[in-house]
Parts: structure tokens; sequence; C-alpha cells
């Protein structure tokens, strides 16, 4: 009987522990691959963490083919302009909304043109995806990240 109450207790605890796993990866924190639109291949590394609530992303690595590991923001305009790819803070201010896996508020850097976009993250596939939307108004396009794990 003991035996009997050791195996339930041990199935709950696993099956707790796996969901609560599966909550932890429904977060955009952690690092992701992004993906070009037209190629499909990886461009980036970003990495996002939480600070105080909010989110930030940076790239860490270039690993699109032929990618010029010194390359600058050279298309931006504001405290990032000229500064290098690598290290990059791309995501800025965003917050989770309440009761859902959705961040928005803050703004996406797109350093191929300097331009900043209002963003939205939503993890899916289990957090294994990340889409990231940038957004003007009605206008937008929306990616998939993937997360390196």
């Amino acid at each position: 009987m003991k035996l009997l109450h050791a195996k339930s207790a041990l199935a709950l605890l696993a099956g707790w522990t796996l969901s609560a796993c599966a909550w932890a990866q429904l977060t955009p924190v952690g690092t992701w691959h992004s993906i070009d639109d037209k190629t499909k291949e990886i461009k980036s590394e970003i990495v996002i963490s939480e600070q105080q609530g909010q989110l930030t992303g940076r790239i860490t690595k270039l690993l699109r083919a032929g990618a010029d590991q010194n390359a600058r923001c050279t298309e931006c305009t504001d405290d990032r302009k000229d500064q290098p790819l690598i290290g990059l803070e791309i995501i800025r201010g965003a917050k989770q909304v309440e009761g859902k896996a959705v961040w928005e508020g803050g703004r996406i850097l797109d350093p191929e043109n300097g331009k900043t976009y209002n963003l939205r993250l939503t993890p899916v596939e289990g957090g294994q995806k990340l889409e990231v939307r940038g957004s003007i108004g009605p206008f937008g396009r929306t990616q998939t990240w993937v997360r390196v794990q």
C-alpha cells in the first residue's frame, strides 16, 4: 500500500514539474534565433531578458552567412546610432498583458533600416517559437523566432 501511495505522489510531482516547466517556457525570456523572412535562414541570435517587469532584447550573434561581425547600426537615428550590431538593444519596454502570455507596449528596432515599431511578443507552440509583431498603426508584419535550446 505504501508503494502505491509513493508511486501516486511521484506521478503527481512529475506532472506538476512538467506543467511548471511548460509554463516557464511561455515567456519571451530566453535565447532566440531570428529567421529571415525571404530566405528562411537564421539571421541572428537575440537574448531577451526581464528587468523590473520590462523586457529588453539584445543581438548577441550575427549568424547569416557572410555577415559583417563588425557591422554598426548606421541607419539608427536615436542613441543606437553607429553602435555595433552585436550587443545592440533591439527590444525595449514590453510588458506582460495581465493574465495573458502576451507582451506589449514596447518597441522593436529593425537595425537594417533604423526604424522602430510598436511591439507584441506571443510565445507559441509551447514556448518553442515566438511571434514577434512590429507595427505602425494597423500596418505591420510578424516574424517567428525559434527558441535556442
